[in-house]
């Protein structure tokens, strides 16, 4: 899958250029004038683990990384805090209402549709409900931290090593 490229303007469909804009390479349209600026799409992804060191993840029935398993997360809707995106991806993917913990890390990665991926990682302590897989997974199970699948994303394998650390293992 292709990272996704802009090519017409937003606002008069007129077709975009490079340029040299605010000392940066910049894509412009060249029609209206409008300047297209390009940031990280904001995203979250929540840790839960159990007493017994037990992760919950989310096997992904969309692209990127389609049949992997990942933290459960997605992206942030315009009208949502962090923390209101979290627990509603929680609840979408897990079936599960969540009490967040806390913030756990702020990072940027490299993606395979958008180009860049800026995700809010929370850490989840308190968990009430019937898990089941919905919005975007297809299973969502607890995973010994010693015995995890491959995970996909670095930043979520990255804070997933990070609490394995912080447990002693």
């Amino acid at each position: 899958m292709d990272i996704r490229e802009k090519a017409y303007c937003a606002y008069c469909g007129g077709l975009l250029s490079l340029g040299n804009i605010d000392d940066r390479e910049r894509l412009f349209c060249r029609s209206c004038g409008a300047v297209i600026y390009e940031n990280p799409v904001p995203a979250v992804a929540l840790i839960y683990i159990t007493d017994d060191n037990r992760i919950l993840l989310a096997k992904r029935n969309v692209e990127p990384e389609k049949g992997k398993w990942c933290l459960p997360g997605g992206f942030i809707e315009n009208d949502e805090a962090p923390e209101e995106a979290a627990l509603r991806e929680f609840k979408e993917e897990t079936g599960l209402d969540a009490t967040l913990s806390s913030l756990i890390g702020v990072r940027i990665q490299d993606g395979k549709i958008y180009k860049r991926v800026l995700i809010i990682v929370f850490l989840v302590n308190e968990i009430h409900g019937f898990l089941k897989s919905g919005d975007d997974v297809d299973e969502v199970r607890f995973f010994p931290l010693d015995q995890l699948p491959e995970i996909p994303f670095e930043i979520h394998s990255y804070y997933i090593d990070e609490q394995k650390k912080i447990r002693g293992l």
